[in-house]
């Protein structure tokens, strides 16, 4: 009895403004379509809206039905007037919702490439696969980070179809943001489970770029948890920033490994499926005993490697560097006369911190 009434309910309920609703064709028109729409009465498509939906409606014949939104409850002639391309729209981005809500995975064209990543279409709707988004395998690693050879790689897809997911959406502004690499979370979740921060890997440098290198593992070297070795058939992937490539300063990666180095490096962060690794936290840190070796006041001999517009990096010893600050000399151009990328030079320590690792020098 309750659902009985419930269905009543909704058959004599008042029509709204912006409510979708299904009709069946009951007269065509060259400038305009009729539809039937139950208890509310006759509905019609025209004008502009018949125009925008010309194409789709042309194949309509007499007792079809479709789905139509409500912009007018009734014009002068009594019709309320509908809308089949808002409809279809908001039908469209209802089904991309579901399709996000669900984690369903699908396949894509990719139609076209920018700087910034690769453009699709899905449902009518223009998509963006953003390059921070694309699976490890498809990630262009270009030394440098040049913008230009980062498009030349991605372009090499266009044509090709990749299985993504629905990353983010806003019909308001028509965004529709897909993931190429969120199709394997739970692949990764599972086989992360395996490790700890701590845990030591070894594995293959498959990448080297501006801000460190990718290396890929599958097989877990740990002395406190030797059951735990396996295989894995599809290996992880983490990132070794350039920070925690040595413990000296670096310019560039390249400097300390190459692609296809086999290393071992030390897992210090596991965030969001996302693996941070180490290979100077298996290195013997060179500040551990500074202090038996420099004090305060010393005068050491140092190259000065770098200039900044902050100060000098000077190297005083093969992974040891100290700043003489520009505050030392007044001006960036003070400091630039007085220094030269590559010279020697005597100067004084005017400060020794070994947790933060920083000596501040000045130029004797």
């Amino acid at each position: 009895m309750e659902n009985l009434l419930k269905e009543k309910a909704d058959l004599f309920k008042l029509p709204k403004t912006g409510e979708i609703v299904e009709g069946k064709v009951i007269g065509k028109g060259s400038k305009a379509l009729y539809l039937d729409l139950g208890a509310w009465g006759a509905g019609i498509i025209y004008g502009k809206e018949f125009i925008e939906a010309r194409n789709i409606l042309r194949d309509l014949k007499i007792g079809d039905t479709i789905w139509a939104k409500i912009v007018d409850l009734e014009n002068d002639e009594g019709y309320i007037e509908l809308s089949l391309s808002q409809a279809s729209s908001e039908m469209t981005w209802s089904n991309l919702n579901q399709k996000k809500e669900s984690g369903e995975i699908f396949p894509v064209k990719i139609q076209g490439a920018n700087k910034g990543g690769l453009l699709a279409e899905v449902s009518g709707i223009p998509a963006f696969l953003p390059v921070s988004q694309l699976a490890s395998e498809h990630y262009p690693r270009i030394e440098g980070g040049d913008l230009t050879k980062i498009l030349k790689e991605l372009q090499k897809f266009v044509g090709k179809d990749l299985d993504v997911k629905i990353f983010d959406l806003d019909p308001k502004t028509n965004k529709l943001i897909l993931s190429e690499k969120a199709k394997d979370t739970e692949k990764l979740k599972e086989m992360l489970k395996n490790y700890n921060v701590g845990d030591i890997v070894e594995g293959e440098i498959t990448g080297v770029v501006n801000f460190g290198a990718f290396m890929k593992f599958g097989s877990l070297h740990s002395s406190q948890n030797e059951e735990k070795q396996q295989e894995f058939n599809y290996p992880l992937e983490g990132l070794i920033h350039i920070s925690e490539l040595d413990w000296q300063l670096i310019e560039d990666p390249n400097e300390i490994v190459k692609v296809g180095n086999i290393v071992k490096a030390k897992i210090i962060e596991i965030t969001d499926n996302r693996v941070s690794l180490s290979l100077k936290a298996l290195k013997t840190d060179p500040w551990q005993n500074i202090e038996t070796q420099y004090k305060k006041g010393d005068e050491i001999k140092g190259k000065v490697t770098k200039i900044n517009p902050f100060g000098a990096f000077v190297r005083i010893s093969p992974k040891i560097q100290g700043l003489c600050h520009i505050s030392e000399f007044g001006t960036q151009k003070k400091m630039e006369d007085s220094l030269k990328v590559g010279e020697d030079y005597s100067f004084e320590i005017l400060l020794i911190d070994v947790k933060n690792h920083k000596i501040s020098l000045k130029l004797k």
